[in-house]
């Protein structure tokens, strides 16, 4: 739609047409989500940033501040670590996030701080080969 609205016209004439034009072109069939309804969460207010918020969940984006982030990833290192086949694996995935963490607890970034301290990769090791015995 790059014309321009011709002088003496009134606005909203003019858009209507142009819908009118665009309809009988067939440009509004089969788009994406068509007769659906609009999603909507019912039980929460008004939020202006409702679109960024559904992209960012869509893309499987999400902002944390640094320190919850590193907080996120270590849990879900201790998770990995428990779930690891070897105790070759259970040293390197603590020894990464312990790196992690020894460098923000040295280089603290913005934010709530981070309450972690790194893990004993000699335990988690010692709690892994003891729970492959007991199986």
């Amino acid at each position: 739609m790059t014309e321009r609205k011709p002088p003496g016209v009134d606005f909203e004439s003019w858009v209507d047409k142009q819908i009118r034009d665009a309809e009988a072109r067939g440009e509004f069939e089969r788009l994406p989500g068509a007769g659906e309804p609009l999603p909507r969460d019912i039980e929460s207010t008004y939020d202006e940033l409702w679109w960024v918020k559904r992209k960012m969940a869509r893309e499987g984006f999400s902002v944390l501040p640094p320190t919850l982030a590193l907080r996120k990833e270590a849990e879900d290192a201790l998770e990995a670590a428990l779930a690891a086949p070897s105790e070759r694996i259970v040293r390197k995935i603590i020894g990464e996030i312990n790196d992690k963490v020894r460098e923000m607890m040295f280089k603290p970034p913005p934010g709530p701080p981070l309450g972690k301290k790194p893990y004993d990769v000699e335990d988690r090791g010692r709690q892994l080969g003891a729970r492959q015995a007991g199986t």
